[in-house]
């Protein structure tokens, strides 16, 4: 019986790299099927892994209709035995419900990889739909690391190497830093420019946790300072947009990899690895 499989996890954990090994073990055992991918880091129409792996795929857009897709490729002669959908997290829930029709009418597998949720850890569309629809989910079990050892479980959006919370949901980028076009970097860059990136807050208080406020101090150091724009120097033109894995305790804390590296220079790395203890009840 068909199913339809969603399997998820952070980024940098092989979830396109899986996904083309079971394209590969799928067609050497004489099966036939369709790979789609949106917004993939190699450009359109194709599916890449970070180890070097490619191959070409149908590019999903707006209007794409897996339905007629698949209807296209059996009325041209093809069999179509299962389907693989990368950075399915981009997908609307509208295809997603597609996907599952193919699985339940067509009697065909559907296998799709996604990450669940965005750098502000709400979940994206296309993987809420599936976490609703899925017959099957899994996770990833190679684990993303955080820059301090432990397993990562978020995913977040620096600007400059200062994480943000704030910008549009889809912004295409990669573990390794880009520099965006001009307009679209200024939109992302205004989610950190002119905030301090630490402040003294208790770690538990009845407000909510992303308020464009950092959740207490691990340093004092400003992404202003950083950038030379509170000095007055002229800031770099383009600012880098990257995408980095942490652990819940640093996303938390709002800590990247190179605020980290340039706190431990500052003889501050203390501050990284204290433990803030729950307020006990009742006490002032």
């Amino acid at each position: 019986m068909a199913e339809l499989v969603f399997f998820s996890g952070t980024m940098d954990c092989g979830k396109s790299t899986l996904a083309l090994q079971m394209d590969y073990n799928h067609s050497a055992r004489g099966r036939g099927g369709i790979l789609f991918s949106r917004n993939d880091r190699a450009g359109e129409s194709m599916i890449s892994s970070r180890l070097g792996l490619q191959t070409p795929a149908v590019e999903v857009r707006d209007d794409t209709d897996f339905w007629a897709e698949v209807l296209r490729c059996r009325e041209a002669g093809h069999n179509v035995d299962y389907v693989i959908c990368d950075e399915a997290q981009f997908y609307s829930a509208r295809q997603v419900e597609q996907l599952a029709c193919i699985v339940d009418e067509m009697d065909i597998d559907v296998f799709a990889f996604g990450i669940t949720s965005d750098f502000r850890t709400r979940l994206f569309p296309g993987s809420q739909r599936l976490v609703e629809l899925a017959d099957r989910m899994e996770v990833l079990q190679v684990r993303a690391l955080c820059w301090c050892g432990r397993r990562a479980t978020h995913n977040a959006r620096t600007v400059d190497g200062v994480m943000v919370t704030e910008g549009d949901q889809v912004v295409v980028g990669d573990v390794e830093s880009r520099t965006p076009a001009p307009a679209a970097a200024e939109k992302e860059r205004a989610g950190a420019k002119d905030e301090p990136l630490f402040e003294e807050r208790p770690l538990f208080e009845d407000e909510p946790l992303f308020d464009d406020q950092p959740l207490f101090d691990a340093g004092g150091l400003l992404p202003a300072e950083a950038s030379g724009a509170a000095s007055g120097t002229p800031a770099v033109a383009g600012p880098v947009i990257g995408y980095e894995t942490l652990c819940r305790r640093h996303y938390m804390r709002r800590v990247t990899a190179q605020q980290a590296a340039a706190l431990e220079e500052d003889g501050q790395s203390a501050s990284l690895c204290s433990v803030q203890s729950r307020p006990e009840a009742g006490r002032d």
